[in-house]
């Protein structure tokens, strides 16, 4: 009975550390490949093959950070996560501000970083539960100890969901504005900040009264940010 459990042990220890090494080896990979496909993408095209009124669309356009409007960077850390530059993956004081206003309801939400995001959108699923946010911090302390903050914000803007099938700060900008994203103004990039907790209820071309609003917010605190260059900050 003993060497079955120890037996059973090994394996287990064995598949656990295989799982490691193999996470390990892609976040290095992903260092410095284009990511083409996501797993999020994969559940969105499964969803629009099975609903009548949405239609098969799945764009997605990859292009080097230096290929995309400075603007839109500065508009999604104003508008996601302005500690972006200085934290190590993890904002604790929001982490803390969000637990303590959903202990009640017991609801996992908010504190959420770029890191985190990118992290989640790169190799894990979209749903919230503990096991996912477990490995979310996971894979965050691995991209933030293997990327620069460059390359982190060169992958998100890559991958995050900007629409119904619309992948990537390139796709947006063609989508909606039919330009390329390194073309895109201040107000536009706001535009599409502004739109990015819930990309498949609102459209930065077609802003609600309420888009308008949070376009006003974060364009005030792009310039609040001050100097913001990435590249530094590696």
């Amino acid at each position: 009975m003993k060497k079955q459990v120890k037996k059973i042990f090994h394996w287990v220890f064995y598949f656990l550390f295989g799982l490691c090494l193999f996470s390990i080896l892609t976040v290095i990979f992903y260092a410095s490949i284009p990511v083409l496909f996501t797993p999020l993408m994969g559940l969105r095209a499964i969803e629009q093959g099975f609903d009548e009124n949405r239609d098969f669309r799945l764009k997605k356009d990859w292009v080097n950070l230096d290929e995309v409007s400075p603007h839109l960077y500065r508009a999604v850390i104003a508008a996601e996560d302005q500690k972006f530059l200085e934290h190590q993956g993890f904002d604790w004081e929001a982490i803390e501000k969000a637990f303590e206003g959903n202990r009640a309801g017991k609801r996992i939400k908010g504190g959420s970083t770029i890191s985190n995001q990118t992290a989640k959108n790169v190799f894990l699923w979209p749903q919230r539960n503990w096991l996912r946010k477990g490995l979310e911090a996971y894979f965050t302390f691995l991209i933030e100890f293997f990327w620069s903050k460059e390359r982190i914000m060169e992958v998100y803007l890559n991958v995050i969901e900007m629409g119904d099938g619309i992948y990537g700060a390139e796709a947006a900008a063609q989508f909606y504005f039919g330009k390329a994203a390194a073309d895109l103004s201040r107000q536009e990039a706001a535009l599409i900040a502004a739109v990015l907790p819930n990309p498949l209820r609102w459209r930065p071309d077609q802003p609600t009264s309420y888009i308008r609003e949070r376009q006003k917010w974060i364009l005030r605190n792009m310039n609040n940010l001050g100097e913001l260059e990435i590249s530094e900050k590696n």
